[in-house]
């Protein structure tokens, strides 16, 4: 592949990435490669690696001779990705409290969190709150100064953040900053009490959404944020059937 067509893939992939965090491409949708070829003005060849860059990073899913598709929302794929989060985050906090690390930059990203938080200002965008939420936690994993664990961190944010596009009737602004400004209160209270907090903060996201995963992915968030508060031009063929009963959702 030349450099000019592996920009170009880089691009394609950069423009979808960006409608997959926002929920601007529903679980269950096919991506055409001959209508994005259109859009983009490119080859298919490039928008096959544009696609394929977005499936190792666990954004999209290949079928044999069917193409890309948006993952559905499973509870299965929910209880893996923070399976996987509890081993990284737990670890990395430990690593960190234990060699008396600098817990400031945590502190840093949930003031960011938090500054996010405008009630009632259509311009707060929710894919601005969720990726205030990614860096409260990546900070996390890198006060541990561990560059693999940082590395395989890095490996399923694409994926949290995609997850959390569909969680807002869960989690508003609001309630997202205060969840983590008690999270970094507890990050000083000794290793015990500090685990406990990010384990408790890790299955609170687990939980919401599981619930999501029952509600259509255009319910609304409930005003009040409280803790159950808690249409596109996208070249995209029809979604998939629905997945069994109370394991997936796709749109409504």
């Amino acid at each position: 592949m030349s450099e000019a067509s592996r920009a170009a893939a880089e691009e394609v992939a950069e423009v979808l990435r960006a409608r997959l965090l926002d929920g601007a491409l529903p679980p269950g949708a096919h991506l055409s490669e001959e209508q994005l070829a259109a859009e983009f003005g490119v080859g298919r060849y490039t928008v096959r690696a544009a696609l394929r860059a977005l499936v190792t990073a666990g954004l999209l899913t290949h079928v044999r001779h069917r193409g890309a598709f948006v993952p559905d929302l499973t509870i299965d794929r929910v209880d893996e990705l923070f399976g996987y989060r509890a081993v990284i985050e737990l670890g990395a906090l430990r690593l960190a409290l234990a060699g008396g690390r600098d817990l400031a930059p945590v502190e840093s990203a949930v003031a960011a969190l938090e500054a996010v938080d405008r009630p009632g200002d259509p311009s707060a965008a929710w894919h601005d709150v969720t990726a205030a939420h990614r860096a409260v936690h990546h900070a996390l994993v890198a006060a541990a100064g561990n560059p693999r664990l940082l590395t395989a961190y890095s490996a399923c944010e694409d994926e949290l953040q995609f997850l959390l596009a569909f969680a807002r009737p869960e989690f508003t602004p609001g309630r997202l900053a205060r969840l983590h400004r008690e999270l970094v209160a507890n990050l000083d209270r000794g290793v015990e009490k500090a685990q406990r907090a990010l384990a408790d903060d890790l299955e609170v996201g687990r939980q919401g959404l599981v619930r999501a995963l029952a509600l259509p992915i255009d319910a609304p968030a409930d005003p009040t944020g409280s803790p159950t508060d808690s249409s596109t031009d996208s070249p995209v063929d029809s979604p998939r059937p629905k997945s069994p009963a109370g394991q997936g959702r796709t749109p409504r």
